[in-house]
């Protein structure tokens, strides 16, 4: 046999020597411990949860009370024809509004007097501050602070409906209420 055979074959037995021993080192996955790096994910704490619903509770309060506000500023009352004199119906929209009132003593609200477009500009005036003072008067026997209500009239210079007939009178001829 050749000498360069010889060196060639023992190289190659060599190698494969080499690998064999190396292919096992490989084939296994070492363990790396990265739980002071990425700490095992855990639910929000019980202070973090009674947090959290202590915020959706007052969030809830909150919208609740805007609602309410909307509301009592949003329901008007409405008056007949050439009248002053609360309605049944207003009375009953009164009990609300002074109830609402009562739970927000610190809302201060304006009473506006509205009236339809027949008579003049002064009568309808004098008209819408006599609904806006009955307005008032009712709440303040309910027990409302006269500090809290404002009496104001627009007469007819702010209708809420456009139109010259019974329907939009009727909407025209009212109390409204605005919280400042």
């Amino acid at each position: 046999m050749k000498k360069g055979n010889v060196f060639f074959k023992i190289g190659f037995v060599v190698l494969m020597i080499g690998l064999l021993m190396i292919a096992p080192a490989c084939s296994k996955k070492a363990k790396v411990d990265t739980s002071d790096q990425y700490p095992q994910a855990q639910g929000p704490s019980e202070e973090e949860l009674a947090r959290r619903a202590q915020m959706e509770r007052e969030q809830e309060a909150l919208r609740l009370k805007q609602a309410a506000l909307q509301q009592f500023e949003n329901e008007d009352v409405y008056f007949n024809f050439d009248d002053s004199t609360l309605t049944p119906e207003a009375i009953e929209v009164l009990n609300q509004k002074a109830a609402w009132l009562r739970e927000n003593s610190d809302a201060t609200v304006t009473v506006e007097g509205h009236c339809d477009e027949r008579g003049t500009n002064e009568y309808n005036i004098a008209l819408g501050e006599r609904r806006a003072q009955s307005i008032v008067s009712f709440l303040v026997n309910a027990g409302i602070s006269s500090s809290q209500l404002k009496a104001v009239s627009y007469g007819e210079e702010k209708p809420a409906v456009m139109g010259n007939d019974e329907s939009a009178w009727a909407k025209n001829r009212r109390g409204h209420f605005v919280v400042n």
